[in-house]
């Protein structure tokens, strides 16, 4: 019996499976986008959403982030370990940074500002500036991390001019200023200018900015909604201070969401009711990131069907 010529038949194989592989090859993997929704401490929840997808190896090539969402997403981008964005929430030092001093306290100093205008003192409106918190984002990712051009993944974070009224995305510049712009809640916060334009949070134009996202060039958006779901409330439920301006809020985001959650491919909303936008409880944060692990979960099969469906759809 003749003995096997190895190298011929290893030239022969090769020849018979090349094609194949080469097929393979030239099936580009889809990209997917995320659509990370603002919501103040809600947005934790995207903290528990990154952890699964992180888990179940899902894709995460570009972020589109709105307020809290460009927060999350920004730190995750940057290449911040999850477990540490995880701390920033249960520790409360995030929330605390962007409250820097209680609104009651802020409140009863605003005279001592509106005497400094008598002597030309002309600041935008707005009780907090803000300029702590962009410190906080700033030293908390790597210092070659501190241009948004620079990240790890690419990021648009939503905010709105105030200017020409219109959502605007901010794709490069110094982090911790774009964090600060996007995040900019009206009356809350002091608006943000930056290059002739004058930025308050994106929620304002695009609270879950799937359009956004879609044209970063994504084959796939997965939006993640943070909002209070809108139900029927007993009367007595607005003779809380505060309870009717917290209820048109919402009922404000879930009419401007309606448009944008319809034009993504996938929607994951956790169950965050009952979480105030600028709770500093920690307790809040943690129900928020696990309500986002939940969710996240039961979406999976839809996720992982998509994909599938979608790369089969484009080998074809």
């Amino acid at each position: 019996m003749k003995s096997i010529n190895w190298l011929t038949l290893i030239v022969v194989l090769s020849a018979v499976f090349a094609p194949l592989a080469q097929a393979e090859e030239a099936v580009p993997r889809l990209k997917v986008a995320l659509a990370l929704g603002g919501g103040g401490t809600r947005g934790a929840a995207h903290v528990g959403v990154l952890k699964v997808f992180k888990e179940a190896g899902i894709p995460v090539d570009m972020i589109a982030g709105t307020s809290m969402g460009t927060i999350v997403g920004g730190l995750y981008a940057a290449g911040v370990p999850l477990p540490d964005i995880e701390q920033k929430f249960r520790d409360v030092s995030l929330m605390k940074s962007y409250m820097t001093i209680p609104i009651p306290v802020r409140i009863l100093i605003a005279p001592a500002f509106a005497t400094a205008h008598l002597f030309g003192w002309r600041p935008y409106d707005g009780l907090y500036f803000g300029n702590k918190f962009a410190t906080y984002m700033n030293k908390s990712v790597p210092e070659d991390k501190r241009l948004v051009e620079k990240l790890n993944i690419p990021l648009h974070a939503v905010a709105t001019n105030l200017v020409d009224g219109k959502p605007h995305v901010l794709s490069s510049g110094n982090f911790g200023r774009v964090m600060q712009a996007s995040s900019a809640v009206p009356i809350l916060r002091r608006p943000v200018e930056i290059d002739g334009k004058l930025f308050v949070d994106g929620a304002v134009g695009a609270n879950v900015p799937v359009t956004q996202a879609k044209a970063m060039g994504a084959d796939i958006v997965i939006a993640v909604n943070v909002d209070e779901r809108v139900s029927i409330l007993p009367l007595k439920t607005f003779r809380k201070v505060g309870s009717v301006s917290h209820r048109v809020m919402d009922l404000y985001l879930s009419m401007e969401d309606t448009d944008q959650l319809e034009a993504a491919d996938i929607v994951i909303h956790p169950m965050v009711d009952g979480i105030g936008l600028i709770s500093t409880n920690k307790k809040d944060a943690i129900k928020a990131m696990e309500a986002g692990e939940k969710a996240a979960r039961e979406a999976l099969p839809a996720i992982l069907k998509k994909l599938s469906m979608t790369q089969t759809a484009s080998v074809q």
